[in-house]
C-alpha cells in the first residue's frame, strides 16, 4: 500500500526527492515525488506533502556524506526481528558479502525530531542497514539503487535466518572469514 518510503539525493544540486506521504505505491508517478532542499529542508514548489520521515532522511544525508539513497521499510521478516529487538545474526555468507556485519537493531526510539537519525548513527555497524526496534528497517547506499538492494537483501536474509531458526540455532561466521567474504564481494565480485 503506502508504508515506508524512499529518497534519493543529488549532492551536486543539494536537492533530494522523497516519496509523498500516504500515497499508495501502485498510484505513485514520478511527478508525485517531492523535491526538497537538503540545506533548508524546504519543499521546492507546490504539490504533495513529503513523507513524514523526511526529517530522518535529512538528518542522515547531512550526517553521512557518502549517502545518495535511503529506503525505509516495514518488510515482514526483518520487521519481525525488530519487533523482538534482535539483530539479524551474521550466519550466512550473503550477510558477510553485502553487510560485512550482523544487521544491528537499535533500541526503541520515538519519531520526534532527530531521534531516529541519532539512534541510527549511534547503533549502526558497517552494514548499510539497521533495524529500528518495534518499527522497521532503514537501509542506505551511495545511490538509490544501492539503498534498494540493501533493503531487499535485508528482508531476504531475515527470511532465511528466520527459517534457519525454526530448525536450530544458526552458526555465526568467524570475523576473519566475514572480512574475507566481504572484501571479495565488495571489491572483486561482478563486472566493473
Amino acid at each position: 500500500m503506502h508504508s515506508g518510503n524512499a529518497s534519493g539525493l543529488d549532492r551536486s544540486s543539494g536537492r533530494l526527492v522523497i516519496k509523498p506521504s500516504g500515497v499508495d505505491y501502485d498510484k505513485l508517478r514520478p511527478e508525485d515525488l517531492v523535491e526538497v532542499d537538503l540545506e533548508t529542508g524546504h519543499v521546492i514548489g507546490a504539490g504533495l506533502r513529503p513523507s513524514v520521515d523526511l526529517p530522518h532522511h535529512l538528518f542522515l544525508y547531512r550526517s553521512l556524506s557518502a549517502l545518495g539513497g535511503i529506503i525505509h521499510t516495514h518488510s515482514n521478516y526483518a520487521t519481525a526481528f525488530a519487533a523482538v529487538g534482535s539483530p539479524i545474526p551474521l550466519c550466512l555468507t550473503a550477510i558477510a558479502d553485502e553487510f560485512g556485519a550482523a544487521i544491528p537493531c537499535c533500541p526503541y526510539v520515538d519519531n520526534e525530531g532527530d531521534h531516529i537519525g541519532q539512534a541510527i548513527l549511534k547503533h549502526r555497524s558497517r552494514a548499510p542497514a539497521i533495524l529500528l526496534a518495534n518499527h522497521g528497517v532503514f537501509a542506505w547506499g551511495r545511490s538509490v539503487t544501492a539503498a534498494l538492494k540493501a533493503a531487499v537483501m535485508t528482508e531476504d536474509v531475515a527470511k532465511t535466518v528466520h527459517l534457519a531458526m525454526q530448525i536450530g540455532t544458526p552458526t555465526a561466521i568467524p570475523p576473519a572469514e566475514v572480512d574475507k567474504w566481504h572484501e571479495r564481494y565488495q571489491h572483486r565480485y561482478g563486472q566493473e
